[in-house]
């Protein structure tokens, strides 16, 4: 089975990313003058963070934030343009078969000892109930036949960082609130009482997960195993969402956190898939968004940051560096405050006001107005988080952004599906 994972992999990666080869000669730094070139996407590469990082390093740091998809196809075609990589776990099976990245050596990271137990068992506590998909133990560590798995190793695929739970976003305003957990559901996303205004991920490995929890939630298609869909069970779930779209369900796909802000701050739609960033960022603005606790379980995606495997001397020790830094406290305070989760959060507590420490992590009610990474009032005082505490949330996820066995099956449904 691994062996013809591997296989599928490979020619996953070189579906998605076509034959690009690129060759560049050897970096030649002096360590003063090393420049780090970093892509990801808006989520976590953000402005005041390569600067604190430039300040505190001594290095020069290059961030290209691109959309998801975007930024997966061009690491995996070319690992020459990058020397980190920061996204999602979903992309790293594809990163790993296709060689875009190198092994990580554990022994390095200053902050491993301090990771918790979701990353390297998988659950946030012994109680929380056991997720579909690829939980990121299953392929952190790299194993001796060289395949990704859960068994601890010294080597790893991905340095933990960030991570969280996401669901979608409602405007209050045009839906009623409802309670998390037992009236929220993923079903509310094809519901015909929000034909017209509803928005999408446009992430192949996110939003079909998205939108396959709605269509279970309203019974409309059944999943043997929602993290690995069936060619069959794709082509129920894809004749669903088909005649949805061509009777003008869907208002919109968006590409990046700013959009999926903007569809909701021009009220283009009133419930839409969303990331905590932008839940944040539109409560800024004014926006009454709540960020729904759905009775069928979250999806669930863990942050990797990834070493290209062109990456070899000073490059290399600089981008070790900046591992090291995002665990050292100030960036999981930071993230923190646009509803993000850090691995070693325990060190990032004191850097945090006990007020923000009490509502993010601990689910408590707000005892004053919090602002979020934009500086912007982002929590009044008095609410509480939506979902409760950094426990709770993660004790029910329904599945993991995950890279199916019939990934590039689903890609062509997938884009179809846009373009229908």
């Amino acid at each position: 089975m691994q062996n013809n994972r591997r296989t599928f992999l490979k020619g996953s990666a070189a579906a998605l990313t076509g034959a690009i080869c690129a060759t560049k000669a050897p970096y030649v730094f002096a360590k003063k003058t090393v420049t780090l070139r970093v892509m990801g996407t808006h989520v976590t590469l953000q402005e005041p963070l390569r600067r604190r990082a430039m300040q505190e390093l001594g290095i020069d740091i290059r961030f290209e934030p691109m959309g998801s998809a975007a930024v997966l196809q061009k690491a995996s075609a070319d690992p020459a343009s990058f020397d980190l990589y920061e996204q999602w776990s979903d992309s790293i099976n594809v990163l790993w078969y296709a060689g875009a990245i190198q092994a990580l050596d554990v022994d390095r990271l200053t902050y491993w000892h301090e990771i918790n137990d979701l990353t390297k068992t998988g659950k946030i506590s012994p109680d929380a109930q056991t997720a579909a998909g690829d939980a990121p133990n299953k392929i952190l560590f790299v194993q001796n036949d060289g395949l990704l798995g859960p068994k601890p190793t010294k080597q790893i695929s991905f340095m933990p960082y960030v991570h969280n739970v996401d669901s979608f976003g409602y405007d209050t305003r045009v839906i009623a609130e409802a309670k998390g957990y037992t009236e929220e559901s993923w079903g509310w996303l094809l519901d015909d009482a929000n034909r017209g205004k509803v928005g999408l991920v446009n992430a192949p490995t996110i939003g079909i997960f998205d939108a396959a929890l709605a269509a279970q939630a309203q019974g409309l298609v059944r999943f043997n195993d929602i993290g690995n869909m069936t060619i069959a069970e794709l082509d129920q779930l894809f004749t669903v969402l088909i005649e949805k779209k061509q009777s003008g369900h869907f208002a919109g796909f968006w590409t990046s956190v700013p959009q999926s802000v903007e569809f909701m701050v021009n009220r283009r739609v009133n419930i839409q898939s969303m990331f905590s960033p932008g839940v944040t960022a539109c409560k800024g603005q004014g926006i009454p968004v709540r960020y729904a606790a759905p009775k069928e379980g979250y999806r669930a995606w863990h942050g990797v940051m990834c070493l290209s495997s062109k990456t070899t001397g000073y490059v290399k020790d600089a981008a070790y560096e900046y591992m090291n830094w995002w665990l050292s406290g100030y960036p999981g305070a930071f993230i923190a405050r646009q509803g993000y989760y850090i691995s070693n959060p325990q060190r990032s507590r004191p850097l945090m006001s006990e007020a923000e420490w009490d509502y993010w992590y601990e689910g408590q009610e707000a005892r004053a107005g919090l602002t979020g990474t934009d500086g912007k009032l982002s929590v009044k005082a008095g609410e509480r988080r939506d979902g409760g505490s950094y426990t709770k949330r993660f004790s029910n996820i329904a599945v993991w952004n995950t890279v199916m066995d019939n990934y590039d099956y689903s890609l062509d449904r997938w884009y179809e599906f846009l373009n229908a």
